[in-house]
């Protein structure tokens, strides 16, 4: 005898058409310990498990769709996706998370910050100001001195812009950043390549960008521009706002099509698991759903594309590091060991392992601006194991979580610093070219 299945209380919204995720859930808790919110709140509402089930209950209607409490639930999530890591049945629950916070979002309004945040990287005209003003503030020494006097609160921006500077400006009296991003080709055979440029990359972390290029033609690879690029839409895709994450999806697809390259080489974590979804993000759009296909065949973590070739060895750069995966690079992309291969192609460099490097360091895009004290909370415990290593540097591969965590070491009073991997492999190469 077959078993009444309850009529869905949602027709027709993103929840339901991603409902067959939640199939797999078998509930067996392998998930828990996996969960940053969970670990520290100890609530299974707050669990992946527990947000599944009451993904579950708004789709029988149990539960309605504006409930005060199942928002706070479903909010407090970080989407870092260490639970898809830990499961062993599949269930996608980023796709189920985005799903969620779409259906609901007609229903309950976004926190101001978010709103604003939302609003200016959705629009380039506000968006270029906005970074150049950051950039402006941050050359004042402004940020750096606020950030150790203010309240904690109001400290903590201040602190992740501060954090944002270049950190590698002298290594042995060298100029990390000595040259401006080169556009041209390594040989005639060369594999090419279009750099993401990204928001908050191009706008605070171009120095990134600069030895992501450099570091590309080290390794052999052409560097050819892709112009018109907009946000690749992550902090939308994550708040619940699709509509705006597949704007600007289609706006990048358009210009990497015109660029007509092998591959996309992408240096921030959340922004490469964006683009590795665009096929799925944009599946039910006629037009766009084969383009955006493609443009997901091409996209690449940097490291992903330096490990293939085998990174080159740089010089000698005898420093003691730290290597604290992004969430969305090991668990999203499920990028682990090519981040280690690109460190390792860097003679004399130390690297210390970090003690549960598989846990969230609470940014999570601008989470750590709308729940701030789970963010800190979450944020807490890595400082620990930061401060245990006594590494120099912690080198991680997105901008997100160099400023969260810079920031949590500047307000600590640590002297250890954040760096992009690339920017010691871009060291390590300028060493090796001073020395020849």
């Amino acid at each position: 005898m077959t078993a009444s299945l309850k009529p869905c209380a949602l027709p027709d919204t993103p929840l339901a058409h991603a409902s067959a995720g939640l199939d797999a859930c078998v509930h067996c808790g392998f998930c828990l310990q996996a969960c940053p919110t969970y670990v520290n709140l100890e609530d299974e509402n707050d669990s992946p498990r527990g947000r599944l089930v009451l993904m579950r209950r708004l789709l029988d209607g149990a539960i309605a769709l504006d409930d005060p409490d199942v928002g706070a639930h479903i909010d407090r999530c970080l989407g870092c996706r260490a639970c898809e890591t830990a499961c062993p049945s599949g269930v996608p629950y980023g796709e189920l998370l985005e799903a969620t916070r779409a259906t609901m979002l007609p229903v309950r309004s976004l926190p101001l910050v978010a709103r604003i945040v939302l609003a200016v990287f959705a629009r380039e005209s506000f968006l270029r100001p906005a970074l150049f003003a950051a950039r402006v503030l941050r050359a004042t020494q402004i940020p750096r001195a606020l950030a150790r006097i203010l309240p904690a609160r109001l400290a903590f921006p201040f602190a992740m812009l501060a954090s944002s500077a270049p950190h590698l400006r002298n290594t042995q009296g060298l100029n990390a950043r000595r040259r401006a991003i080169p556009l041209a080709r390594a040989s005639e055979l060369a594999t090419s390549v279009a750099l993401l440029d990204g928001c908050v990359m191009d706008g605070l972390f171009g120095h990134v960008n600069a030895a992501t290029a450099r570091v590309l033609l080290v390794n052999g690879y052409d560097v050819i521009a892709a112009p018109h690029q907009k946000c690749c839409g992550a902090l939308h895709a994550h708040a619940g706002d699709l509509e705006s994450a597949r704007a600007l999806a289609r706006a990048n697809i358009a210009a990497f099509e015109l660029s007509n390259v092998q591959y996309i080489a992408i240096n921030s974590a959340g922004c490469g698991a964006m683009v590795k979804q665009y096929a799925h993000l944009l599946r039910d759009d006629p037009a766009w759903a084969l383009r955006a296909e493609q443009i997901t065949a091409r996209a690449r973590d940097i490291s992903e594309l330096l490990a293939a070739v085998g990174p080159t060895q740089g010089g000698a750069l005898p420093l003691r590091v730290t290597h604290d995966p992004p969430c969305h690079q090991l668990h999203a992309q499920r990028v682990v060991k090519q981040p280690l291969a690109v460190l390792a192609a860097i003679p004399e460099l130390t690297v210390i392992p970090l003690d549960e490097a598989d846990q969230c360091c609470g940014s999570a895009g601008i989470y750590n601006l709308i729940e701030p004290d789970t963010s800190d909370a979450v944020l807490a415990p890595k400082l620990r194991c930061i401060a245990q290593t006594h590494a120099t540097y912690v080198a991680s591969g997105n901008p997100g979580c160099m400023m969260q965590l810079g920031a949590g070491l500047l307000r600590s009073g640590s002297t250890t610093r954040v760096v992009h991997p690339i920017e010691l492999l871009d060291a390590s190469y300028a060493m090796k070219q001073r020395n020849t």
